[in-house]
């Protein structure tokens, strides 16, 4: 598998749910790391310090091996895990949601629970723009300048992005290929030594 779906980082994906005067906020955000998953988190706690609660799911990784879902104080698996049910419905990853709440004084209820935050997640979500991304490996090889043409041939068939390349009396390029095609440009560079 070379390639995943996420959100993209330009915007921040915005959505809103209300249900007997508890009103729930869900920011949508392009991560990369568990410490900028921390950083957003704990600025929506000082920028909302007068909430109940501030309640998040994450996954992390083209794998999608890392994730959390966090219920702050809300009871178990109300509030976090329907958050992260709306990640996986969609099959993102690098993705954060957030939803704040502001409590109604009237109880929910474990199901309105629910119901209140998966509806405020998928909102937030339906305010993003989903992007398929590629798994890239980087490929660095060198070599020397009379092989310049057979290495450029190469580059040419296969399209890899160029990251970098120095010419001199030993030429090195850097060249980054979604996963499925790495082994592919490495074997052909490799045939190529003179």
């Amino acid at each position: 598998m070379d390639s995943y779906k996420t959100i993209s980082e330009k915007i921040v994906g915005e959505g809103y749910y209300t249900e007997k005067r508890s009103k729930f906020l869900a920011f949508c955000h392009h991560v990369e790391t568990a410490a900028e998953v921390k950083d957003i988190v704990a600025r929506y706690r000082k920028e909302y310090y007068d909430a109940r609660h501030v309640c998040y799911a994450y996954m992390l990784g083209p794998e999608r091996l890392e994730f959390r879902a966090n219920d702050d104080g809300e009871p178990s698996a109300t509030a976090g895990k329907p958050i992260l049910g709306q990640i996986n419905s969609r099959e993102l990853t690098d993705i954060l949601i957030v939803v704040i709440r502001y409590y109604g004084g009237v109880n929910l209820g474990t199901g309105g629970l629910i119901v209140a935050y998966r509806t405020a997640a998928a909102d937030g979500l339906d305010h993003c723009v989903e992007e398929t991304r590629l798994v890239e490996e980087k490929i660095t090889y060198t070599f020397t300048y009379p092989m310049m043409n057979a290495v450029m041939k190469v580059v040419k068939d296969m399209q890899p992005r160029v990251i970098s390349q120095q010419f001199d009396n030993t030429c090195s390029i850097t060249l980054s290929i979604r996963r499925s095609l790495a082994e592919e440009l490495r074997s052909r560079l490799d045939k190529l030594s003179f």
